[in-house]
């Protein structure tokens, strides 16, 4: 017999359900607009700074230090990824921080390069379709898994090609990688939204672990919307 306390429960269970996730993602959206500020600033302040900006860059092309500048991240990555069991979340969210730091500084050239008025078109545009992705992916029905397997291969590709034409230096193959690019991370945004939005409904909230999912949460957002604005800016940025 179902009684007034049974609803109570149901109804209860049903808002913890909804919550939970929502608070998550919440957390994770947060931090993530925390990295892509402090990227911000510092690609601004290297910008505006010429000392700061031939450290990185000289008449002759890049500096050693451009060169760790420009793969550090990737290290970063890989230790973020690789130490989530070993890290504490305090420590993770360092070293998110220091590699918003270095994406911010590696990025500072397109603050030379790009007209300011389209940079700023480029992130208006780029924030857009990554607001519209993410809600897609919170608020659909539909299981992304496959969709977000086929994006992966899709990502080996496009970072295959991009390598190939770091040594063809082909215009028409970059606008190739370019459109693909901008797809790709499309869609990887909702895919790891909705991923994101199940991890937060089967995690204990105020645990050691909810913590760190938040910053891992964090971290894939932040790479998704940096690799889409870099993607448009190919597309929508005037050169100086």
């Amino acid at each position: 017999m179902i009684t007034k306390e049974n609803n109570l429960y149901a109804n209860q269970t049903r808002n913890d359900a909804i919550a939970l996730p929502k608070t998550f993602i919440s957390n994770v959206f947060s931090w993530m607009g925390i990295a892509l500020a402090i990227t911000a600033f510092v690609a601004w302040y290297f910008a505006s700074n010429e000392n700061l900006i031939r450290l990185l860059y000289s008449e002759t092309g890049m500096t050693t230090l451009g060169w760790v500048v420009t793969f550090a991240p990737l290290g970063f990555v890989l230790l973020i990824n690789m130490g989530f069991q070993r890290l504490s979340a305090q420590v993770l969210t360092l070293l998110f921080g220091v590699f918003a730091i270095l994406i911010g500084m590696s990025l500072s050239f397109i603050l030379l390069i790009y007209t300011s008025s389209s940079i700023f078109q480029t992130f208006a545009v780029t924030a857009g379709m990554f607001g519209i992705m993410a809600f897609v992916g919170y608020t659909t029905k539909t299981d992304l898994t496959k969709f977000g397997s086929i994006l992966m291969m899709g990502l080996i590709g496009i970072i295959l090609a991009s390598i190939i034409n770091w040594f063809l230096h082909s215009t028409q193959l970059e606008y190739i990688i370019s459109f693909f690019g901008v797809l790709i991370f499309t869609g990887l945004t909702a895919y790891d939204v909705q991923k994101l939005k199940r991890i937060g409904a089967s995690v204990d909230s105020g645990t050691e672990t909810y913590r760190k999912l938040i910053i891992m949460g964090a971290l894939t957002l932040y790479l998704d919307f940096i690799n889409l604005f870099l993607f448009l800016l190919r597309f929508l940025g005037n050169r100086k």
